[in-house]
């Protein structure tokens, strides 16, 4: 250990800030005016010594046609990249196909390196790199930035999270690498295919999250595709008959679940192959919107803000609790007003029968999925004024309060209504309307807003600056100045938050109620499809080119799939309940059916925390009392070993436990000492 150290100090001494070959890969740049002596002490800082503080890396000024420098470029030596993939901890291939932290002591034991090959790190890993690297560089003295005493420092703060906070520092991003980017865009959305994405070459230029994104859009497209199969028929068919979705919700319950536990594989393998599947969780700094009194951490004993735990839980729990609950209640009085359109274009169509009144039927659904989505947006933006006032110090704390407040407003603006319609007014015609028309709507306005109106807006940008500069070159023509120049007034990708939303309420529509309306997975394929070669669109040719960040998996995402997936189960569990033959054991009252499926089903997942358990090993029997409040009184759940039903059956030469029997009650049924219907069993 002692010598791997002594090995490493010395080859930081080596590393030269000067290179004769300098391949810029980050652009910083600072507000217009920014003094010259906190230029020149930044700068200073970037190149100084890893010893003396610095980042060692080697930067260069962008000199504008108007002789402004105010851009800068920032590369690093060969050398200076490899001991900072270490620093970082990538993991890269071994000779003997393994996959080990790399170490510059090792460096030849790892596949495909060379002293003279400069492609060992991807592009994206060296930005990454250089990212980090820019992130450490901490205050030591400074009780300021030098020429803004109003900007203050601390002893190891971040020095460009305070120029940032500061105004200092406009942005910081990675150029685009014209000529990878052109073979990756022909290979990617270049041609309409029928195939994979080129994963690894996303990965290789974008970084994991974002190829984990486009692998989970790929997946989650091609596991739609079954059910869209047989989606169609069971529609062209059963068209009229909205009573025979039994066995399509059975199948919904089935393909929820086990979409996701495939995912999670599909998820290992592509995380192992790129070395992030045990990726060591980093020391996560205070995020930068976070404010507070200096006071001292107690794990890291650094001098930095302190902010009072009690002070933000009274912030969540009295401002924004009761904000969030009046947003829901505001959700579902807009609801209540649509279902009055809803009864009034019934009526209209009643007592005017025609083509125009027929269309009419549709246009209050139209009209609802139109301010359901304007809601969404509006109310994210609120949520996240909310939860940066709530002061959270760290930005996984600060994602998860995010997410957490838009996952639940989101889910009842959307889904309300069509729980409604199910389980209150029992109407399957208008839930098949209602499902079709929120569901088609929100994806038109969703890719017209995310990408066919950013994609036009950049197109025109794009052609004021071409002929702002009398040239008609291509984008790979473009000298070093006009591509930054045009790159830096693109807008910033802001993550895959929008992006993993948009499929979670898309799985949310075609999980819990398609059964009733089939065609949803047909639509929801047809939309991945198109969001594929949008999206890619939207990350060449739209945006700047984010970050590259490291990832297992998608984090948090997960775990509101999964538990979508469980809603969904307890929801086609109460739509089969619903059909008539199961509904022929409940004859008194459909709602005690609805509650009492969904009681057993939460509770026998949550006791069992596998819903593979519920479904593949038991058969769960419900037995009613014949109490005026039924939901008081329900008798013990029984459950029924599998195995011991088919030997019976099999002795019994009947295989058919929802089959009718003669006097029209399930067989299997019969009536007990008091006359009620009771499991009856050999």
């Amino acid at each position: 250990m002692a010598e791997k150290k002594k090995e490493m100090v010395e080859s930081w001494s080596f590393l030269d800030t000067a290179e004769s070959n300098f391949r810029p890969l980050v652009v910083i740049e600072l507000a217009k005016g920014t003094k010259e002596e906190t230029i020149e002490w930044f700068t200073k800082r970037i190149v100084d010594k890893k010893a003396d503080g610095g980042a060692q890396l080697l930067i260069q000024p962008l000199v504008t046609e108007n002789g402004v420098e105010n851009i800068y470029l920032v590369g690093a030596s060969h050398l200076r990249l490899l001991l900072g993939a270490e620093t970082v901890g990538l993991v890269k291939e071994c000779n003997d196909n393994s996959m080990r932290t790399f170490t510059y002591s090792s460096r030849k034991t790892f596949k495909h390196f060379a002293d003279d090959n400069h492609n060992f790190l991807t592009m994206a890993e060296c930005q990454y790199i250089i990212k980090h690297e820019l992130e450490n560089l901490r205050a030591k003295n400074e009780k300021m930035i030098p020429g803004y005493p109003q900007a203050k420092l601390y002893p190891g703060k971040s020095i460009v999270r305070r120029l940032l906070t500061s105004g200092i520092l406009v942005q910081i991003f990675p150029l685009h690498d014209r000529e990878e980017l052109k073979k990756l865009s022909h290979s990617w959305y270049g041609r309409v295919k029928v195939g994979y994405q080129p994963l690894d070459d996303i990965r290789c230029y974008f970084g994991e999250t974002i190829a984990l994104y486009f692998g989970f859009l790929e997946y989650f497209t091609f596991a739609l595709i079954p059910m869209a199969v047989i989606g169609i028929p069971y529609y062209v068919f059963a068209w009229e008959d909205y009573d025979k979705y039994m066995m399509f919700a059975t199948f919904n319950l089935l393909w929820s679940t086990v979409i996701l536990e495939v995912w999670k594989r599909m998820c290992a393998i592509l995380t192992y192959r790129w070395g992030t599947l045990l990726m060591k969780r980093q020391f996560e700094e205070p995020r930068p919107g976070f404010h507070g009194v200096l006071g001292i951490n107690p794990v890291t004993g650094r001098e930095e803000p302190v902010y009072s735990s009690i002070k933000r839980q009274l912030r969540i729990y009295l401002v924004s609790l009761p904000f969030v609950c009046l947003c829901l209640y505001f959700s579902l009085y807009v609801m209540m007003i649509y279902f009055d359109l809803e009864q009034w274009a019934l009526d209209y169509h009643k007592e005017n029968e025609s083509n125009f009144s027929s269309l009419m039927l549709y246009v209050p659904s139209i009209i609802y999925a139109v301010v359901i989505e304007i809601m969404n947006r509006i109310y994210r933006y609120a949520a996240e004024f909310l939860t940066s006032w709530e002061n959270h110090r760290l930005e996984s704390s600060y994602q998860n309060h995010l997410i957490l407040k838009v996952l639940v407003f989101n889910f009842l603006n959307c889904f309300a209504s069509l729980f409604y319609i199910a389980f209150v007014l029992f109407d399957m015609k208008l839930l098949r309307q209602s499902l079709a028309t929120l569901l088609i709507t929100s994806q038109i306005l969703n890719q017209f807003a995310e990408s066919l109106l950013p994609y036009w807006l950049q197109k025109r940008y794009n052609r004021r600056m071409k002929k702002r500069m009398c040239s008609k070159k291509t984008d790979t023509d473009l000298s070093l100045a006009e591509q930054v120049n045009m790159e830096k007034e693109m807008g910033t990708y802001l993550g895959t938050f929008d992006d993993y939303l948009e499929l979670f309420l898309q799985f949310g529509y075609v999980s819990l109620f398609s059964c009733v309306y089939p065609l949803a997975a047909v639509f929801a394929v047809l939309n991945n499809i198109t969001e594929i070669y949008s999206d890619a669109l939207k990350m060449c040719r739209v945006y700047k080119r984010p970050f590259a960040e490291p990832t297992a998996s998608i984090g948090v995402w997960q775990l509101a799939f999964e538990t979508m997936s469980v809603i969904s189960v307890v929801t086609n569990c109460i739509l089969i309940g619903m059909s008539p033959e199961v509904d022929a054991l409940f004859p008194d009252s459909k709602m005690d059916l609805v509650l009492t499926v969904a009681l057993v089903e939460t509770q026998d997942w949550f006791k069992t925390q596998s819903l593979w358990d519920t479904y593949f090993c038991n058969i769960i029997i419900l037995v009613h009392s014949k109490s005026k409040s039924p939901l008081l009184e329900v008798t013990p759940v029984v459950s029924v070993d599998l195995n011991l039903i088919l030997s019976a059956s099999k002795k019994r030469g009947t295989l058919q436990p929802w089959a009718q029997g003669d006097e029209g009650k399930p067989v299997g049924y019969a009536p007990d000492s008091e006359g009620r219907d009771a499991p009856s069993f050999p």
